[in-house]
């Protein structure tokens, strides 16, 4: 799917605020003078481009209900351990923007109340409803599915890979500088590398009956993981040289941008230096290296409910049936350019080429793992992946890794 600078919009720079108080509202600790308590206020906190687009959804929540909602903007970077801290105390909000991959932690320290989607759970993409999900109940009320995809330089190669030999081939025969990049470093990328990896069917953990990640079914070093970690280090230095840890994000992205490269291995983060570039742009389903398709983490965004708050049940509502709505999930795409998690939304919003190629290696997307061994895995996986890639054997690298990662969860 081809798309041009004006076929994709981006979203304006909003104004960072430190809180924004709708409807009359005050904190929930507080008594304002018209008689607001906690018992008729919900506090959420978010990131700053989000407050301007529940705006809307919040006035009409408050009208329709007389509950007073107080949006808090926070800090990306500090919200989680914030929230983690301050539950205890009755001092947290009701409700806090999230990722899905924090669920263990949030679930492990206590802090988060599973919410009631009922039958609306079924007109959410079903990878946001497995991302939200954690030991058999819904945490999170799914906003935005992002996940890599291939992106091409349309003007270089005219058509799509069918595998990744082909994409290597193609981007070849271009006469590009780089047939294909993707981010390493020096301490590896395995988030990048994981959709080459399940293409040999060797998935991190196995699952329960539940459907969700169990940690005690460690599948890293199953016969795929070995194949995988063989081939990747026929890729590397003392093979092709296809993947290489001195690639680093900001080098690989100026090599797209500024055409030296023919594809690209990245998320919709990147899309906007791409476009801004006048890269003839498409984005492709991601070429596997082997008999299965290549199925790149999913990353969910959301909203989670305090286990403190002592409003759950309007919390819950607000969720479910103002968040849960097109409107709602469509304002929100429209603030930062990630797929929505809803449906309907989902589908309006791959009108943008660039959204649909995205929603497209979205369905074969898996959750990215947020059980709490999933630390473990991070502490040794890039460092063997990098391993393999400079030289080091496969497998006896292959097999050190999941004998740490074993030893690691016990």
């Amino acid at each position: 799917m081809t798309v041009n600078k004006k076929s994709l919009l981006l979203a304006g720079a909003l104004a960072v605020v430190a809180s924004l108080t709708l409807a009359g509202c005050t904190s929930g600790a507080a008594t304002d003078s018209g008689g607001d308590t906690a018992a008729n206020t919900l506090t959420i906190w978010l990131d700053a481009e989000r407050v301007d687009a529940l705006k809307d959804s919040v006035a009409a929540y408050s009208e329709k209900t007389g509950v007073k909602v107080k949006l808090v903007s926070k800090d990306n970077a500090t919200l989680k351990d914030d929230f983690i801290q301050q539950v205890p105390t009755g001092k947290g909000p009701d409700i806090t923007m999230g990722a899905h991959d924090w669920l263990g932690e949030l679930v492990t320290n206590g802090v988060v109340s599973p919410i009631e989607l009922g039958d609306k759970a079924g007109d959410f993409l079903d990878v946001a409803i497995s991302a939200s999900t954690y030991d058999g109940q819904v945490y999170e009320l799914p906003y935005a599915v992002e996940n890599l995809a291939l992106l091409r330089n349309a003007d270089l190669v005219p058509e799509a890979a069918s595998n990744f030999d082909d994409m290597i081939a193609k981007g070849t025969a271009a006469g590009a500088k780089y047939p294909f990049l993707v981010e390493q470093g020096v301490d590896g990328n395995p988030f990048h590398l994981y959709p080459f990896q399940t293409a040999f069917d060797a998935p991190v953990f196995g699952t329960d009956a539940a459907g969700g990640y169990d940690a005690t079914k460690l599948e890293l070093g199953n016969a795929g993981g070995e194949a995988f970690a063989t081939w990747l280090g026929s890729q590397g230095k003392n093979g092709t040289g296809v993947f290489n840890t001195e690639i680093t994000g900001d080098i690989a992205k100026a090599a797209f941008t500024s055409g030296e490269a023919a594809f690209w291995l990245t998320g919709p983060w990147n899309v906007g230096a791409a476009v801004d570039a006048g890269i003839n742009l498409a984005v492709d389903p991601i070429a596997s290296p082997g008999a299965s398709a290549a199925q790149p983490f999913a990353g969910v965004k959301g909203f989670f409910v305090s286990e403190q708050s002592k409003n759950k049940v309007a919390a819950n509502d607000f969720l479910v049936n103002y968040m849960a709505t097109e409107k709602v999930q469509t304002a929100l795409f429209e603030s930062g350019q990630i797929l929505p998690a809803l449906k309907a939304s989902a589908k309006a919003a791959s009108a943008d080429p660039v959204i649909a190629g995205f929603a497209t290696v979205g369905a074969d997307a898996v959750p990215m793992p947020a059980i709490p061994a999933m630390g473990q895995v991070w502490e040794f996986w890039g460092i063997a992946q990098a391993a393999v890639i400079n030289g080091a054997d496969p497998t006896t690298t292959w097999q050190k890794l999941t004998a740490d990662v074993q030893g690691a969860i016990g």
